[in-house]
């Protein structure tokens, strides 16, 4: 087989997609920016298809979302059937904290975190002292259907001696044994997503592209924030409950970590998305976010770069006063990426040598704008990023928007070529 024959076969062109983003890591430049294909329902656009087709239909979402990856021909895909087409596994779960296209939302709408104060600060010192418990009698029959009837289950440290065969008649109650039922049935569920998702991801690398992402982890601040206090409670707690919350942070910060390490063991991708709601300048002040936010994400991170992974953040919004702050990890080791152009640029003067960057077209921009907005912003990028040395892996803050006109996506991959080939 002649070179010019092997650099053409799916595996070569995969190890050489994958080199490209491996080597925006370790802050060397490679042959040419970067692209990736990311977004969760405008490949419902794409497709000429509904949101809930997307959600409901794996099949369909696979087929799309192959034809896309073929089309575009990114450096690197997202994990598509797992980003959107978890419907029936949602379903099975009984998910609470979300409504989703068909389930509390329109056909052609995209899911809806709902914000709700699920425990209260009296109930800290139920978890510190337990939890494990706390969890399965208290949050998790909150958020999910599936798990209600656990809300009467025994207290299993007391399950010693003969005090067993008294304390597991609980297990005996109509509604754990149907919450038990419906776990197992949705467990299932899950699996069945899980399968086909595994799948996708490795017929596209059998295609030659790589995902940009094996695994999403949380962080300590904003799983609290988001599913247990809601946004009104977490942010009074900083001011009458600090010592208790920090405390609640640093067990919950163990629970972050092992999910992360066991997930990204369970893909094989090194690179570990870490989407972040909470770090922006607009909800808290400097002070409380080197107080409460930044410590234990920042634990976080170096645990994973510990293990040889590749933490990838998402830094949403504006997160310019942050700037300084977060450029304190090892250099060569992350991703940040950015939602906002002006902070993307703006952390390339500040930590442009210490980290990969990743993002740089404004979601409004790419839903509102030409595609000579478009190309005219990838040459902006390339020369205030790329041309100076920058490791910049280009996208869209946040990926692609949902309703993006679909020639807009074709300009930023074409002018990605263009400018930074």
């Amino acid at each position: 087989m002649s070179t010019r024959e092997q650099i053409s076969t799916p595996k070569t062109q995969y190890d050489i997609r994958w080199q490209r983003i491996l080597d925006c890591v370790a802050l060397r430049q490679p042959d040419r920016m970067p692209v990736t294909l990311y977004c969760f329902f405008w490949l419902a656009k794409y497709g000429g298809v509904s949101y809930r087709e997307l959600m409901y239909d794996i099949e369909k979402t696979a087929k799309i979302g192959e034809q896309a990856v073929l089309e575009f021909d990114p450096d690197a895909a997202a994990p598509f059937l797992a980003n959107v087409a978890w419907g029936p596994a949602a379903d099975a779960v009984g998910i609470k904290t979300l409504n989703w296209a068909g389930h509390g939302v329109g056909d052609n709408q995209p899911f809806q975190y709902l914000d709700k104060e699920y425990v209260t600060p009296q109930d800290y010192d139920g978890f510190l002292s337990d939890p494990t418990g706390f969890y399965i009698r208290k949050v998790l029959p909150q958020i999910s259907t599936a798990f209600e009837g656990l809300a009467n289950m025994p207290v299993l440290p007391a399950l010693t001696g003969l005090r067993i065969l008294p304390g597991i008649a609980g297990f005996a109650r109509p509604e754990v044994k149907e919450s038990l039922n419906k776990i197992m049935a949705a467990a299932d569920e899950v699996m069945k997503l899980l399968s086909r998702s595994a799948q996708f991801d490795q017929d596209v690398a059998a295609l030659g592209y790589p995902m940009i992402y094996g695994v999403t982890a949380g962080n300590a601040y904003d799983s609290v924030a988001d599913y247990w206090r809601g946004a009104t409670g977490m942010m009074t707690d900083m001011f009458r409950h600090k010592d208790k919350m920090l405390q609640i942070l640093d067990r919950v910060f163990g629970y972050m970590e092992a999910q992360a390490l066991s997930g990204a063991k369970m893909t094989g991708n090194p690179i570990v998305f870490l989407p972040i709601h909470w770090a922006p300048d607009a909800f808290m002040s400097q002070k409380q976010f080197e107080t409460f936010w930044w410590p234990t994400f920042r634990r976080l991170l170096i645990s994973l770069i510990d293990h040889d992974l590749i933490p990838m953040v998402l830094w949403e919004h504006d997160c310019t006063k942050r700037l300084e702050t977060i450029a304190d990890v090892p250099a060569g080791k992350c991703i940040y990426f950015f939602e906002r152009a002006d902070n993307l640029i703006r952390a390339y003067e500040v930590m442009g040598k210490h980290v990969a960057l990743r993002g740089g077209i404004a979601p409004s921009m790419m839903v509102t704008g030409t595609p000579d907005d478009i190309d005219a912003q990838v040459k902006l990028l390339v020369e205030k990023v790329w041309n100076r040395g920058g490791n910049l892996i280009l996208d869209c803050g946040v990926g692609i928007p949902d309703e993006t006109p679909v020639e807009n996506v074709r300009t930023m991959f074409n002018a990605a070529r263009k400018y930074a080939s």
